[in-house]
């Protein structure tokens, strides 16, 4: 029979056993997690928390259900007065991930962006001014994704198109957002980041294994690329892919920006695997759109 010691020694020894235990992940020939194929972000859960559900991280499956039901019926709303609409609920992919959180920020603990900086709050207020006063004097006051360039890094989910291909070398990462096709190639070799007078659309990814956890950094971003109202160019990114069964992987981004934000804030997007495909992704062909925003706004001024 056992003795008291050895029971409790042998009780103390469980949690560690059960970490050490072999998983049947699958992983690539060379060792690491298998990431590859095609992963959607979809999920119909806000990004902040509603500060009425407090200190809440997550609703009945009861309420996620209503609160998807509620989503979906709000794209087929009429449109307001001088608004020509959006894509109704035929358009939208149903949510797949996160289906019961009451928010994808997980750090702060109350589920919201932090508190902007004195200056953040300026700028987003001169922001609002020039959208208001100059939504379109020329094509430079649209977004970049209005003009087909990018949709940017870092990125949250949309209704559609929101699929990721992941492709896998021993020392390269591939990542393939279906929305604008756009690629990102991820060095795993330690590689030094590029001189930082170097900027770039997505910025400058560079990743390595921590344990079974895919981290990548990510900096050098160009400022003209928006996130949320702010300009990326001092933003540190960090990413981390984790497969944590046959078809889900865990997927977190942390932002990091003493000049917009008071600090650091982490946003959980689960990912489901699909069996695809990845579409193309056309934009407005010829860029039509534009021409159409842009004529629509003289049209207004003639008026005045």
């Amino acid at each position: 029979m056992m003795n008291r010691a050895a029971l409790v020694a042998l009780l103390q020894l469980l949690p560690a056993l059960a970490i050490a235990q072999p998983t049947d992940l699958p992983r690539t020939p060379w060792g690491h997690p298998d990431l590859q194929g095609i992963w959607d972000q979809t999920t119909g859960t806000p990004l902040e928390r509603a500060p009425e559900l407090g200190a809440r991280e997550f609703l009945t499956e009861e309420e996620a259900t209503a609160r998807e039901t509620e989503r979906f019926q709000a794209f087929d709303e009429s449109p307001r007065p001088g608004s020509a609409g959006n894509y109704g609920s035929q358009w939208r992919d149903g949510s797949r991930n996160a289906l019961t959180r009451t928010s994808l920020i997980v750090d702060p603990p109350d589920g919201r962006i932090p508190t902007l900086t004195a200056a953040a709050q300026a700028q987003l207020e001169a922001r609002q001014r020039s959208r208001r006063d100059h939504p379109a004097d020329s094509w430079v006051d649209r977004g970049l994704w209005e003009r087909c360039l990018t949709r940017g890094v870092p990125r949250l989910p949309n209704n559609y198109n929101s699929n990721i291909l992941i492709l896998q070398t021993p020392d390269v990462v591939v990542l393939l957002n279906e929305m604008i096709n756009e690629t990102r190639v991820v060095h795993l070799d330690r590689r030094p980041h590029i001189e930082s007078t170097i900027r770039l659309w997505n910025g400058d990814s560079r990743g390595y294994w921590e344990g079974d956890t895919l981290v990548i950094e990510s900096s050098n971003f160009d400022d003209k690329q928006i996130f949320r109202g702010f300009p990326v160019g001092a933003l540190r990114l960090v990413e981390r892919l984790t497969r944590i069964g046959p078809d889900q992987i865990d997927y977190r981004m942390t932002l990091t920006d003493s000049r917009i934000y008071s600090r650091p804030w982490t946003v959980v997007l689960p990912m489901t695997q699909s069996e695809g495909p990845i579409f193309e992704y056309a934009c407005h062909e010829g860029n039509l759109g534009m021409k159409g925003i842009l004529a629509g706004h003289r049209a207004d001024e003639a008026l005045q």
